[in-house]
């Protein structure tokens, strides 16, 4: 249970940067409904995250790679693609590890990096790059107090990140793998926002 509560012992200079957001049941908007978000950024002016587990079926990578102009293809490996959220979503970020890490990378902790240049997926195109990556169309924001005033209310629980929750294959499983961290299995969630 000291997992659940996690968000509402952080003060103000303790973000969430890093990350996991897990949608309730309750979650009204579509667009969220049995999401995991991994957090890229929290801060007082708002917070930017990915989704993870909305595979996108086109364009597929060696697809996006052709209308980028980004050789080779055939690519000599591949990473997955998801729909990161609603905003901007003509726009890539490729959430990867950080044993590599080009010019316009964004650290977000020790383990894992932002970058939306095009270098990353050269790199990985040409069999290089970060040993794990997900280029992930489009992102989650929410403005100053917004995510806070979500987190009051019941609609998301936080915890960790590991590695296949980050980039696994299993997109289906995520949600419930994501609350099992926590202890918690989706039949025992109500459908109902509330606090005891």
């Amino acid at each position: 249970m000291a997992e659940t509560n996690r968000s509402e012992a952080r003060d103000a200079t303790n973000f969430l940067t890093g990350q996991l957001l897990i949608a309730m049941p309750m979650m009204e908007d579509p667009r969220f409904a049995q999401s995991v978000i991994y957090l890229c950024a929290h801060t007082p002016e708002g917070a930017m995250g990915l989704v993870l587990n909305r595979p996108l079926q086109r364009p597929k990578f060696d697809e996006l790679l052709r209308q980028l102009e980004v050789a080779p293809v055939p690519p000599a490996r591949r990473i997955r693609l998801c729909a990161g959220g609603p905003m901007d979503n003509a726009r890539g970020f490729v959430l990867h590890t950080t044993d590599w890490t080009g010019e316009g990378s964004l650290r977000v902790n020790d383990f894992l990096a932002l970058t939306a240049s095009l270098d990353v997926l050269k790199a990985i195109a040409e069999g290089r790059g970060p040993r794990e990556g997900l280029l992930a169309l489009g992102y989650a924001g929410w403005g100053p107090g917004q995510l806070e005033s979500e987190l009051r209310q019941g609609v998301w629980l936080t915890c960790d990140p590991d590695e296949d929750l980050l980039f696994g294959e299993d997109h289906a499983a995520k949600w419930a793998a994501a609350l099992a961290k926590l202890g918690v299995s989706p039949e025992h969630l109500s459908s109902q926002g509330g606090r005891a």
